[in-house]
Parts: C-alpha cells; sequence; structure tokens
C-alpha cells in the first residue's frame, strides 16, 4: 500500500526564486560563468575580500556553534540590541518556515500583503493555512492602500502577516507610520516584516524599536518580527545566512523549531568578517544607486514602463516576461520572469555594475528593433 504524504504536501508548489536554472543553462550550451544575472537582486560588487581570508580558518572537522553566539552578539551591537532578540538562520527563508511551523496550523487565518516573495504563501500552505492576500493595484504603481490592508487585518485576525519591506518585486517601501498602523492592528498575531532589501534604501527608517517591550512603545509591542538578509547586501547568497529580530518570547520559540546545526561554520564566520568592514557597503551602495539611475532612464526612453523603487531592483513593464526573458538569456544575460508573482507582463531586473548594465540596455534596444 502506498505511503501518502500529508494532503498539505500534495498541494504545495514550490516557490520560484531569481538566479540561475542550472539543467536549463545546460540545455543551452551555458555555463553560470557565461552569463550576466540581473535575477538575483545581491550586491554585485560581492563580498568584502577579507571574507576569503577570514574562511582559510574555517575547522571543517568540528561542528559549528549551534547557537551562533559569536554572530548574535555582534549583531546585537549592531542594532542596539541583546542578542536573546536575535535568531540566525540558513536565509531568511528558513525563518519563514520555522515561522510557519512554530506559529500556524489547520485552518489559521494568515495576511499577505502583494504581490510579493512566494516563500510566504508557500510556508503557510503546508502548515494548512488559510492566505488572504491583499494586492496593491498596478494602477497606483503598486503602492498598497494601508487602510485596505488594516480593514483586511481587522476582518481575518490572522496568526501572521506577511509584509515585504522593501517589496519584492515592486521596490515599494513604506513609511514607518504605515508600518507602525499594520503592527497595531495585528493585535492578534505577529507582522513579519521582511527588510531583505533595507540596506539599498537611500534613507532607511530605523525599524528595531518595532520590535521592543516597553512604557511609550507601539501598542503592538513584541508582536513585530524584522527578518534581515545578509546575502543581498553583503553578496553571500551562497552561504545562505539571514537573522530575524524579535521579542525574546518569539525568538525562544523560534529556537524550538529550528534544526540543530542549520547555519553552517562556513555561513556564521563569512558572517562574522562582513560585519567587521565598515567600509566595503557604503563603498558599494552608491555605485548600485548610480547603475539603477542609469537602468531606470534608458529603459524608460526605450518606451518601457518602471516602476518607481525604492530598492536596488526594477520592475518593468514587458508585454510578455517569459518571451524577453528566453531571448535575452540566448545573448548570455538573465533577468526574472515575473509569472510567478501573478505579473506575466512584467520582468524584474536588478542594479548591476554599470558596464554590465550598459550591455544590458544595447541587448534590449536590438531585441525591440527586431521585434518593432
Amino acid at each position: 500500500m502506498p505511503i501518502h504524504p500529508r494532503p498539505e504536501v500534495e498541494k504545495l508548489t514550490p516557490a520560484i526564486h531569481g538566479g540561475p536554472d542550472y539543467a536549463e543553462l545546460a540545455a543551452l550550451g551555458l555555463s553560470p560563468d557565461e552569463v550576466i544575472d540581473f535575477s538575483a537582486n545581491a550586491n554585485p560588487y560581492g563580498p568584502p575580500p577579507q571574507v576569503r581570508a577570514a574562511l582559510a580558518g574555517v575547522p571543517f572537522d568540528r561542528y559549528p556553534d549551534a547557537q551562533a553566539i559569536a554572530l548574535r552578539e555582534r549583531l546585537a551591537q549592531v542594532h542596539g540590541l541583546t542578542a536573546d532578540h536575535i535568531i540566525v538562520g540558513n536565509g531568511t527563508a528558513e525563518l519563514i518556515w520555522l515561522l510557519g511551523m512554530a506559529y500556524l496550523q489547520r485552518g489559521d487565518p494568515v495576511v499577505i500583503v502583494g504581490p510579493t516573495f512566494g516563500e510566504y504563501r508557500a510556508a503557510a500552505g503546508l502548515m494548512g493555512a488559510g492566505v488572504a492576500e491583499y494586492r496593491a493595484p498596478a494602477t497606483a504603481d503598486f503602492r498598497p492602500d494601508v487602510a485596505a490592508i488594516e480593514a483586511l487585518i481587522g476582518r481575518q485576525r490572522p496568526r501572521l502577516t506577511f509584509l515585504c519591506n522593501p517589496n519584492n518585486p515592486t521596490g515599494i517601501y513604506l513609511a514607518r507610520e504605515a508600518v507602525e498602523t499594520l503592527a497595531a492592528a495585528c493585535r492578534e498575531g505577529l507582522l513579519v516584516v521582511d527588510e531583505a532589501y533595507r540596506a539599498f534604501v537611500a534613507s532607511p527608517w530605523p525599524s528595531e524599536p518595532l520590535i521592543e517591550r516597553g512604557p511609550g512603545l507601539s501598542p503592538a509591542e513584541g508582536n513585530v518580527v524584522l527578518l534581515r538578509s545578509m546575502t543581498k547586501d553583503h553578496a553571500l547568497a551562497g552561504l545562505r545566512l539571514g537573522y530575524a529580530l524579535a521579542s525574546p518570547e518569539v525568538v525562544a520559540t523560534l529556537k524550538k523549531v529550528q534544526p540543530s546545526w542549520s547555519v553552517n561554520a562556513v555561513a556564521q564566520v563569512a558572517g562574522l568578517a562582513v560585519l567587521s568592514d565598515a567600509d566595503h557597503l557604503p563603498e558599494t551602495l552608491p555605485k548600485i544607486a548610480a547603475a539603477k539611475a542609469y537602468l531606470v532612464e534608458e529603459l524608460t526612453h526605450l518606451g518601457l514602463r518602471v516602476v518607481p523603487s525604492a530598492a536596488n531592483f526594477l520592475l518593468v513593464e514587458v508585454g510578455d516576461g517569459q518571451s524577453l526573458r528566453r531571448k535575452l538569456l540566448s545573448h548570455g544575460l538573465m533577468v526574472r520572469d515575473c509569472t510567478s508573482f501573478g505579473l506575466p507582463e512584467y520582468v524584474r531586473i536588478a542594479a548591476r555594475r554599470l558596464e554590465e548594465c550598459r550591455q544590458l540596455i544595447k541587448t534590449l534596444r536590438q531585441l525591440l528593433i527586431r521585434d518593432s
């Protein structure tokens, strides 16, 4: 007699991400090194040089620190918190799934502010939760109606509400007042604010106070979880490293369902190394911003609609995202087709080095002339 998985697992559809599909590249006769990847939103200048030097001293014969104590203590210094407010994960994706496992059961309501990152829905689906999604309209450049989201939260009374800020794939960045409003609305659950791309925002507001308990703070004190990625701004995607800032109670709960040693020794050492470099990220951010400004100007000149973005990537309306992605890939250029976001007319383009952006624009211009 066949053994069947849980119904939730049978229904589960894996989330789709940017980055190379190695089987697809092999079928096209391409290696990853031959492709310029605009589909993954990581810092194109790579990690600081001292990361490689630090990795040379990693003792591969020893288990990693299961509590990531040194990294958590360093992050606590960075954020002005104590280490019991921090949990480190195998990328923020792991932390999203831990939140689902720890706080959701079959039938629980979840609210997602979309269109957005697919892991939120997948994590909720695994637990059998019911998802209600607010979708920001294209006619408003995908800027969410905070009052409408607040009303949806009031009706659904969700256990978890997921908000990506700045949002992937639209790049919309909500102000502090908007997020505080949503936090106050989530009185019966957690507001999970995914800040994976916060470092690329020109003037981000300090969000750490949202998680604190105490007099004079938000009425939703203790119910906000902030997710931060080290794979985007510090270019550690291959190592998988992220962390959450939350109340000690939430952190302790997540640790109960986190697999032992989920953050390997190499990732922990790399995390400490990037945090010890105060210059690399500030030096690269203006270059990324300049490349993004170039892309906005040139894509607009090509007659394409570019959604205003506070992040290091752009959502661009091109008519047929899948078709354009295939054509660009045949030229060794990879963009993110946004069909999985429910936006088949769009692609997402990350800002890379300026010379690479020029190559993309040149190829796009040739393709658009050919198709006109």
